[in-house]
């Protein structure tokens, strides 16, 4: 269950992304997918929420018969920067729970974590100007994607800093609401997994989400709707 955290927070991350965007234009959006976990059927759901000020909140749900996993980011944006704030993760399976919230103090530069997780995961992590979570690495990656900059940043999250570099797979059509729209296959690969994403400038979000590991589909999500 923890290794699929890990890897189903950056790769739902990149429903946030609006690849035709190459600002940090944001507007908020729900989108309904219909997502293959664990081998069975499930329901998706994402949301970016406008909050007070300059705040935002996005969240992502995944359910079928034997998970329920939430995950949640608040951030801001300042001098064109993604900051994260704080973060909420939990996933419900059937013989077990984790929950894990993070806090990310700008004024004191460092993010401390609390919840299940080990001691040493804890924190606190001196932060610095550009650092984001998982979730918001992937709003970025739209914005550079679309003016042609290297797919390369440092993330922080759970008590880890990590260099992450995406990498264009190139480009090929998907049939959507009876028509073929023309998309751009992002990808990432980690030891024995990979995320994949099909952007297209005509969406806010993107068209499908692919995770694998050791080459086998662990979790697929399709976009039904975006509203």
């Amino acid at each position: 269950m923890n290794t699929l955290r890990r890897f189903i927070r950056p790769l739902a991350a990149l429903l946030l992304t609006a690849a035709s965007l190459p600002a940090l234009a944001i507007a908020p959006f729900k989108a309904d997918y219909r997502a293959s976990y664990m081998g069975l059927q499930a329901d998706g759901v994402m949301q970016l929420e406008r909050q007070q000020g300059n705040r935002w909140r996005y969240s992502l749900q995944v359910r079928n018969q034997m998970a329920d996993l939430r995950q949640s980011t608040v951030f801001d944006i300042h001098n064109g920067h993604l900051r994260p704030l704080s973060s909420e993760d939990s996933a419900n399976l059937l013989i077990k729970r984790r929950s894990i919230q993070a806090d990310y103090d700008w004024a004191e530069r460092q993010a401390v974590w609390r919840g299940d997780l080990r001691a040493d995961r804890r924190g606190p992590v001196a932060l610095r100007e550009g650092d984001m979570d998982a979730l918001l690495i992937n709003l970025a990656i739209a914005r550079d994607l679309a003016a042609g900059k290297p797919l390369s940043y440092r993330m922080v999250d759970e008590g880890r800093i990590k260099q992450m570099r995406y990498t264009i797979a190139g480009k090929e059509t998907l049939q959507l609401d009876g028509r073929q729209v023309e998309v751009t296959r992002v990808s990432r690969v980690d030891g024995n997994k990979e995320q994949i994403a099909w952007i297209s400038p005509e969406y806010p979000v993107p068209l499908r989400l692919l995770q694998r590991k050791d080459g086998r589909d662990e979790l697929d999500l399709t976009v039904k709707s975006v509203h």
